[in-house]
C-alpha cells in the first residue's frame, strides 16, 4: 500500500509517501515540502498548493491520501488556513478517485511513537526509526507528513474491517428508527 501523506499549511505542506504494509517494514518513497510565499494573497497561495499536491501525485501514484485532520486551535487565522490547505489536499485526491482519511494527530502521534502526546521531535525519531533513515526529515512538517502516512498503513485494515463488519450488520438487520412504530391501518381505511 503505498500512502501520501499531507500535513496540511499555508507556508509549509509537508508531503510524504510511504509504501508497506502493517507488520513489514515501511519504505520512505518521497518527502518534502510544498512552500507558498506569505505576501501572496490566499487564492493564489492554495493554487499553488494545489500545483505541488498535483505534481505529487503525478510523480509518486498512491493508492490512499492520508491527511491531518484540523483541529480547534487558539488562532483562528492558523485553523482557517490549515483547513483550506487541508480541503485542497482533499479535493486533488477525490478528483483522481483517492481514497481520503483524516487522521487526528494525537492518533497519528500514538500510532508512531506510542504516546498521543509526543513532541515534534519524538515523532521526528520514530518516523527516522521506523523508516530507517539516517536522519529526522526537515522541516517537521515533512515528518509529520509520514507520519501521517505510517498511521494510515498500519490503522488501515482494522478499520477497514470494522466498516466491513458495520456494513455486513446493516445488510443484515433491517434498521428502524428508536420509538418508531409500525403503521396499523386505521378501521374503516381498507
Amino acid at each position: 500500500m503505498k500512502v501520501l501523506g499531507v500535513d496540511p499549511g499555508l507556508t509549509r505542506c509537508g508531503v510524504g509517501v510511504v509504501d508497506g504494509v502493517a507488520g513489514r517494514p515501511l519504505t520512505m518513497v518521497g518527502v518534502g515540502v510544498v512552500r507558498t510565499p506569505a505576501d501572496l494573497d490566499i487564492a493564489r497561495r492554495l493554487v499553488e498548493i494545489e500545483r505541488g499536491i498535483d505534481a505529487w501525485l503525478d510523480e509518486y501514484r498512491p493508492e490512499f491520501v492520508a491527511v491531518e485532520r484540523v483541529f480547534s486551535q487558539h488562532n483562528v487565522r492558523t485553523v482557517m488556513g490549515t483547513a483550506q490547505a487541508s480541503a485542497v489536499a482533499m479535493l486533488c485526491a477525490a478528483r483522481r478517485g483517492l481514497p481520503v482519511a483524516l487522521h487526528t494527530p494525537s492518533e497519528v502521534k500514538a500510532a508512531v511513537t506510542g504516546s498521543g502526546r509526543a513532541d515534534k521531535a519524538q515523532v521526528g525519531a520514530m518516523v527516522t526509526r521506523l523508516l530507517r533513515l539516517d536522519a529526522p526529515p526537515k522541516p517537521a512538517d515533512a515528518a509529520d507528513a509520514l507520519a501521517l502516512a505510517i498511521c494510515h498503513i498500519w490503522r488501515a485494515p482494522a478499520v477497514n474491517r470494522l466498516q466491513q463488519a458495520h456494513a455486513a450488520a446493516r445488510r443484515a438487520a433491517p434498521v428502524r428508527a428508536p420509538g418508531v412504530r409500525r403503521a396499523t391501518p386505521q378501521k374503516g381505511t381498507r
